[in-house]
């Protein structure tokens, strides 16, 4: 399970969009489908600052792995995550990234070469493109496959993992600060800042705060799991105005096997699910034949909210999107 969170953040897909089941007539749906692929991929784009900023190097930084980390040069950067993929192209400097891992799928990354299988870094490959740095998380691995990059005389920096709104710009700020460009992080952070708190702003006044059970599914592996504590949501969720039901019933662990009686416990209002996960185990009309889902609040008016794999918990640049889409599903007529 140590490597589960950071897969849940980014599994499959990088782009944020609504899951949106419709029932309407062939013809409707051949004159709309079109401009709704083309909405959807102008989406799936990563907004990087106006200005263009120039690497001032070297720098030496900490790495969240206790090392001391030269980076003398950054004209070919390999970031390991999506999340981390994220940033340094939302810095403006994603035409120096030559690889990408299998979760960073956004429009200005997708034809890079990937470098990871499964999720588990191929040595072999990265150093191939000969990269002056790497950025990784501190879930990143093999172990061995990392000691061999490092072994190779390559800079590697390994972040700390993102787990709750307050990470998002200590992360930037991190990446920002390898790469020779503290200004341009110290931008980006205030941006990314000040339109989360736009979101928040926006969020419907309630006294009774809804209840949301995060689920993570996987019905091609038989995958069927409920957050807790340590899932990584939490944070997400109370920024919302709602409650984290999976950790408020008790759940500590990051994600427990679902069970009748912990999604009694969760009692959850609404269901906060991956758009993939959902596809995976037939929609809501499969969801609900769960054993427990049918029977919770959420369940029973089948409200469910649905935002894409790669972005849900990143925690950077594109968190006020993720916000948003969870706001707008959740309260929907009540804003």
């Amino acid at each position: 399970m140590r490597r589960l969170r950071t897969r849940v953040a980014g599994v499959l897909l990088a782009v944020l969009a609504l899951t949106v089941t419709t029932a309407c007539s062939s013809e409707d749906g051949a004159a709309g489908s079109e401009p709704a692929a083309k909405a959807e991929a102008a989406a799936d784009r990563v907004e990087p600052l106006a200005d263009t900023p120039v690497p001032q190097l070297p720098v030496t930084v900490r790495s969240s792995d206790g090392r001391k980390v030269t980076v003398r040069d950054a004209q070919r950067i390999v970031p390991l995550s999506g999340s981390l993929s994220e940033i340094v192209f939302t810095l403006g400097l994603g035409d120096r990234v030559v690889a990408r891992d299998i979760t960073a799928t956004f429009a200005q990354a997708e034809k890079l070469p990937v470098v990871t299988r499964n999720h588990d870094v191929s040595a072999e490959s990265v150093l191939s493109l000969k990269p002056d740095l790497v950025l990784a998380e501190t879930t990143t691995g093999p172990d061995e496959a990392m000691d061999q990059i490092r072994d190779a005389g390559v800079p590697v920096l390994v972040v700390d993992p993102a787990k709750s709104l307050d990470d998002v710009g200590p992360r930037i700020g991190t990446v920002a600060r390898a790469l020779g460009v503290p200004a341009a992080g110290e931008e980006l952070t205030k941006r990314s800042e000040d339109r989360i708190a736009a979101v928040r702003k926006d969020i419907p006044k309630k006294t009774d705060k809804p209840r949301v059970a995060f689920l993570y599914l996987r019905g091609t592996a038989s995958v069927y799991l409920i957050g807790g504590k340590d899932s990584g949501a939490t944070s997400l969720l109370e920024a919302a105005g709602a409650v984290d039901g999976g950790a408020e019933s008790g759940l500590e662990k990051d994600f427990t096997t679902i069970t009748t009686e912990a999604l009694a416990k969760a009692a959850p209002d609404a269901i906060l699910v991956m758009s993939k996960g959902l596809e995976s185990v037939g929609g809501i009309d499969g969801l609900v034949e769960i054993p427990g889902v049918a029977q919770t609040p959420a369940g029973m008016e089948r409200r469910v909210v649905s935002i894409e794999d790669g972005v849900l918990l990143n925690y950077g640049p594109r968190t006020d999107e993720v916000l948003k889409s969870l706001v707008d599903q959740l309260y929907g007529d009540a804003k």
